[in-house]
């Protein structure tokens, strides 16, 4: 299993909320119309609240919380990723990349690829 994990910022001219409904209500759709195309076994979004506790989770490493939410998605294999070449895979990916523009900062939203180690749970 092979995991992508993407910290999202959002554009300059949305609001949190703005940015977390739009993720929620239309991209998150796009991604469950998309998944099985694109291979996607498990597709996670974490938003960024609780401010409150942020603050103060901020304030004991000095750090304050950089990104608006937290994208997870799993894939089966790196090989079965390479392996998935067809037309309707790239055009899902330019679907979904095109709707990423409209609300994600996506120049300072890093993303990468790993694997998970659970340690608890």
């Amino acid at each position: 299993m092979i995991k992508l994990t993407f910290c999202l910022r959002r554009l300059p001219h949305l609001s949190r909320e703005q940015f977390q409904t739009y993720w929620r209500e239309q991209h998150a759709p796009l991604v469950a119309k998309h998944a099985e195309t694109l291979g996607v076994l498990r597709y996670v979004q974490l938003h960024t609240g609780h401010e409150a506790l942020n603050t103060g989770i901020a304030g004991s490493r000095g750090a304050p919380a950089e990104y608006d939410g937290v994208a997870e998605l799993w894939f089966e294999s790196e090989e079965a990723m390479a392996a998935n070449t067809s037309e309707a895979a790239a055009a899902a990916g330019r679907e979904l990349l095109e709707d990423e523009r409209k609300f994600i900062d996506l120049a300072n939203s890093p993303l990468w690829f790993g694997d998970e180690h659970v340690i608890v749970g």
